[in-house]
């Protein structure tokens, strides 16, 4: 008994000292309450909030002109702001009451000022994580055409503010492609991108050194493209793809997108070659989206026979498989195993991307081809590596497309491309995945100005979550894509 008194006074002295530290506003007593909930956007309510996020500003899409917006916590009022339709929330007060409650509900209540006094909607709740989110993500933004482009550049937003500043930048190089960003685990100190052609080369940077490498052998049928690194930071899988574009005039999959040819090689930054195995490099396949497990046993990929393109571009269907690799020595093991049979579900997988702690693997799937990013049947599936269950992420996916997307480095946190606002720009979402294998309501990335996405005429690219910001400036960037490319040593 005596320490549940004690934690009673303890909860009420805190809203009292909450209360009136970071209240500057009269709390409102008298009040009529309203039936219904109040219309906000960007819609962030029911859902679970990392306790490092910034402000999740919204517009409250209700009549009125004069607003008052009350965040509690435990009963208590933390804190009470007035606002406009267009809610900018303290940065300070936010963060402070966020780092104060993780692991307990928010609720956020809104008043409207009418002739009659004041009008309080049904309050709308939130969930405090006990985990953070990396307090950064990297991600290109580009012009959603299809053929025709003009600028581009790879960013970094810090997640617990608003700020975004440029990795690199196209017009630092006349212009010119970029491409297939990636990081080792979430690590801002090692990572690489391409360069397309002028100046073309992959640039890596590793042990605060940065070099650009033509990752290319003549048998190989093209450069580069998909990486995905190592856990021990040596090695770089890759695919080498011909892809090619295509048109439909009818069809709601306005754009298609395939390959011709591809397969998988492993690049040594250690010695700066090139090797591979026939199990990820046969003309009989076409193999693509290279995964490494976190502990680096194993090496998953996506699979299909190879058929004629673009003849058959809707009978083709990438299943996931895996092989063992020894990174003591270089080799793979003597077969690859199926984990998601493209006969059996009939449909087909892309970009895979295991959970840090090894036991989840989530992936794109959808009707055929290899460029789900353009197929709105898109979806999100989860497959649990120990059971061998899969199920689709209903609890995240929307009626349109739903793609590309990224783990936290603790596993608790997922970010994914969607197109679910407008049906034409992708947008990147965040939701919370529990302990128990379930992603929860997924939240459009906050912005500063809520409306941010209405005047965006960019899509975001490859959202990938890093542990802290990318310090080397694009001006070092640049220098080193002007240089001649390093080509491969011989083994």
């Amino acid at each position: 008994m005596k320490t549940s008194i004690n934690t009673k006074l303890s909860i009420t002295l805190f809203c009292w000292l909450v209360l009136n530290f970071v209240s500057c506003n009269k709390p409102i007593t008298q009040y009529t309450s309203a039936d219904k909930f109040v219309h906000i956007y960007p819609r962030y309510e029911e859902t679970v909030i990392p306790p490092n996020i910034a402000p999740i500003n919204f517009e409250i899409r209700e009549s009125g002109k004069q607003f008052r917006i009350r965040f509690a916590v435990a009963g208590c009022d933390s804190f009470e702001m007035s606002s406009g339709k267009t809610v900018k929330i303290p940065i300070a007060k936010w963060r402070n009451l966020l780092e104060k409650n993780r692991g307990r509900p928010l609720e956020m209540s809104i008043f409207t000022e009418a002739s009659t006094g004041w009008i309080k909607y049904k309050p709308l709740t939130f969930f405090i994580a006990e985990e953070p989110i990396d307090p950064y993500i990297a991600y290109r933004l580009i012009e959603p055409g299809y053929t025709v482009w003009n600028k581009m550049g790879l960013y970094q937003r810090n997640l617990e503010n608003f700020d975004e500043t440029p990795i690199m930048l196209n017009t630092l190089t006349d212009g010119n492609c970029m491409n297939c960003h990636s990081f080792c685990k979430n690590d801002p100190e090692t990572m690489l991108f391409h360069i397309r052609k002028r100046y073309a080369g992959t640039i890596i940077a590793k042990n605060g050194n940065v070099n650009k490498v033509n990752i290319k052998t003549p048998d190989m049928p093209s450069a580069a493209v998909y990486p995905r690194w190592h856990p021990g930071g040596r090695y770089i899988a890759f695919s080498t793809n011909v892809t090619q574009q295509a048109f439909h005039s009818t069809d709601k999959n306005k754009i298609e997108v395939y390959d011709k040819e591809s397969d998988i090689i492993i690049y040594d930054t250690q010695t700066n070659t090139v090797f591979t195995d026939s199990l990820i490099h046969s003309p009989r396949s076409f193999e693509t989206f290279p995964e490494w497990s976190p502990d680096g046993r194993y090496l998953y990929f996506c699979s299909a026979p190879a058929l004629p393109m673009p003849e058959k571009y809707d009978s083709l269907r990438y299943a996931l498989l895996r092989i063992a690799f020894d990174a003591s020595t270089g080799k793979f093991g003597d077969k690859a195993d199926t984990l998601v049979s493209s006969a059996q579900t009939g449909k087909s997988v892309a970009f895979p991307r295991i959970s840090p702690d090894g036991k989840y693997l989530v992936f794109c799937m959808s009707g055929y081809g290899t460029f789900p990013i353009w197929h709105r049947d898109n979806d999100l599936y989860l497959l649990d590596l120990n059971t061998k269950e899969i199920r689709n992420l209903s609890e995240i996916n929307s009626n349109q497309t739903d793609s590309y997307h990224s783990w936290s480095s603790n596993g608790r946190w997922m970010i994914f491309s969607s197109r679910r606002l407008d049906g034409r720009y992708t947008r990147l979402f965040i939701s919370y995945f529990d302990k128990e294998g379930k992603m929860h309501t997924p939240f459009l990335l906050p912005q500063k100005d809520p409306l941010f996405y209405d005047d965006l005429l960019l899509s975001f690219n490859i959202p990938e979550f890093i542990k802290g910001k990318v310090k080397i400036s694009p001006a070092t960037f640049r220098s080193v894509a002007l240089k001649p490319a390093k080509e491969l040593n011989t083994p």
